[in-house]
């Protein structure tokens, strides 16, 4: 089930995914194309492509592999310069529509992707959750931080030619199983302050939505379900503060909760805790 100005980017072709990583593995390329298919029709409106570690030929190939049974626009996810380089230049605006790649994903040490923005226009999707401290990369804690490195990559962005229309910001979701250092807080509070911003007027925000659940069961004590309802608790919260794009599954069913249903409940009190508490209260909500 849609919900209504959410845009989805599909996340089943990336090598992180053990099942996608299988078909990689094997060479399955049908299988690659048919995750295409799925995510076409199921809904979402960017399909990710991430190869992991392989070769920048191989990002080639599967780019136009891709567009060859979709017209949707894809997302070239990797770090890596090169790998890049070789899917933005493989990736044909006319397969789409004329809509642009997203780039997934600068952040403030790897600016350098902007200079591929010449060749390939695309949309970046900006990590702000880390700065640049003395040439090394430091991991922002608190939301004034992640603020201004999403302010500061928007600025670079616009430098180079890139609208804020067409910068979408992530700040970093993090693993609500795991949470001791309130990320889910700061992440909520950025987005709020990105969306609240009139220089930031047009700028999107992201996350990736499966990243909140990982390793957490599938299912409560008495059988209902665990990972759908907290994703969609962070939508519910989320979504008026500014989300507007996730990188997700088509296969979830993801709606805005009532103010009384329990998934929402367990996430506002984590958000009032600290440490391990908050920790312990997605304990306590599925067991």
């Amino acid at each position: 089930m849609a919900i209504e100005g959410l845009t989805i980017i599909g996340e089943s072709i990336n090598d992180s995914v053990p099942s996608t990583k299988k078909l990689y593995e094997a060479n399955d390329i049908e299988g690659l194309k048919e995750l295409a298919r799925m995510q076409d029709v199921g809904g979402a409106s960017w399909i990710d492509v991430n190869v992991g570690l392989r070769s920048p030929e191989f990002m080639a190939d599967m780019v136009r592999t891709i567009q060859g049974v979709t017209a949707k626009p894809l997302s070239i996810d990797t770090p890596d310069y090169d790998l890049a380089a070789a899917g933005l230049r493989a990736y044909d605006p006319s397969r789409a529509g004329g809509k642009p790649p997203i780039l997934n994903s600068i952040s403030l040490m790897r600016t350098k992707m902007f200079d591929l923005y010449r060749e390939q226009p695309f949309m970046p999707l900006l990590l702000s959750c880390e700065h640049e401290e003395n040439g090394a990369s430091k991991p922002n804690r608190t939301a004034e931080e992640n603020f201004a490195s999403a302010k500061e990559l928007v600025r670079i962005a616009n430098a180079h030619g890139i609208p804020n229309e067409h910068c979408i910001v992530d700040p970093g979701i993090a693993p609500i199983g795991s949470d001791t250092e309130g990320i889910t807080k700061m992440v909520l509070d950025t987005i709020a302050a990105v969306h609240a911003d009139p220089e930031l007027a047009g700028v999107h925000a992201s996350v990736g939505l499966s990243n909140f659940t990982v390793m957490l069961p599938l299912k409560r004590a008495d059988g209902s379900p665990v990972k759908g309802p907290l994703e969609s608790a962070f939508l519910t919260l989320a979504i008026p503060r500014g989300l507007d794009f996730i990188i997700g599954s088509v296969k979830r069913n993801y709606q805005i909760l009532p103010e009384d249903h329990p998934a929402l409940i367990c996430l506002k009190d984590v958000l009032t805790k600290s440490g391990y508490d908050g920790v312990m209260r997605v304990m306590e909500f599925y067991s």
